[in-house]
């Protein structure tokens, strides 16, 4: 058992329509050694039994508290988490998700020598069940005291989860979850970063996501990826390189294609790859219309 008395954790746990995960993700928090927490489930609302367990394991654990409150969302869910919680640090862990054996005393520990980080990212295991494809996204142990730095060179504009993250949780005294947006955590990480002095990134722990094929992420329609892409326009004009504007650029592309809406992206002067070339030749406009019609195209072939 490990217990550090001055870093308690607080673990929230958004609830909704997961009967068949949640026992699983609530268990991979009970089996850790380091028992220093404390779980907030937060049913939002959820239709189905989930309640009903939740109140199940606050029963049998003083240690797991229960929020029962009206539909709003994930980020209202995790939002009213935040609101109660007593520990000096915060993760978030999805109810679909669990972590893997011994994740928590291992990043803990490192939290525990390391009180000058503010942020702690660890590897995540991504199960695509319904592609039965796997991804080990893995990172380096390496500090960042430039946020530019950890948003470039770590490419965190890929991997900004709310999850497989330890918070220091006065950064979110005046940040919280953006009401009703789909990609909140790409909104929601930029202004946690504003906040932060010291972030690391480890190879220590696991956190399991299960990529579900019925989730609102998957299906996220042309007005949830134009959300996505207002969240990564913010963050431009600050953080722009080559790369990371060809990450945007694609997102734009994404959202004329599922919208017909005209393309809002800035045309920044970046030429490191041939979409950015052509880009530069024949303009926005008709690039997002060429990519729409080559899609097209290959969609026919199938």
């Amino acid at each position: 058992m490990l217990i550090f008395a001055s870093l308690k954790l607080s673990i929230i746990i958004p609830v909704y329509q997961v009967e068949q995960t949640l026992r699983r993700c609530i268990d991979s928090v009970l089996s850790q050694s380091f028992t220093d927490w404390e779980m907030i489930l937060v049913d939002d609302g959820s239709p189905d039994g989930c309640p009903d367990i939740c109140n199940d394991y606050s029963n049998n654990y003083d240690k797991i508290i229960v929020i029962h409150k009206d539909n709003g969302g994930l980020s209202d869910a995790r939002n009213a988490g935040i609101n109660v919680a007593n520990g000096e640090y915060i993760t978030f862990i999805d109810s679909d998700d669990y972590l893997g054996d011994e994740t928590l005393a291992k990043i803990m520990i490192i939290m525990y020598n390391h009180p000058e980080y503010d942020i702690l990212e660890y590897p995540v295991f991504e199960h695509f069940s319904h592609l039965k494809k796997e991804h080990h996204l893995t990172f380096e142990n390496r500090e960042y005291r430039d946020m530019r730095s950890y948003w470039l060179d770590a490419k965190t504009y890929c991997h900004t989860y709310a999850w497989n993250k330890i918070y220091r949780k006065s950064l979110f005294t005046s940040v919280k979850f953006p009401f009703g947006k789909l990609f909140e955590d790409a909104y929601t990480l930029p202004l946690l970063l504003k906040k932060a002095k010291v972030v690391a990134t480890t190879d220590q722990g696991m956190y399991f996501y299960t990529h579900n094929a019925d989730g609102i992420t998957v299906n996220a329609d042309g007005k949830a990826l134009a959300g996505l892409l207002e969240a990564h326009l913010k963050v431009l004009p600050e953080m722009a390189d080559a790369e990371y504007y060809a990450h945007v650029l694609n997102i734009q592309l994404d959202v004329y294609e599922q919208t017909g809406d005209d393309p809002i992206i800035p045309i920044l002067p970046y030429y490191t790859t041939w979409k950015l070339k052509l880009l530069h030749i024949i303009g926005i406009k008709r690039l997002c219309k060429l990519n729409k019609t080559l899609h097209s195209l290959m969609r026919r072939k199938r």
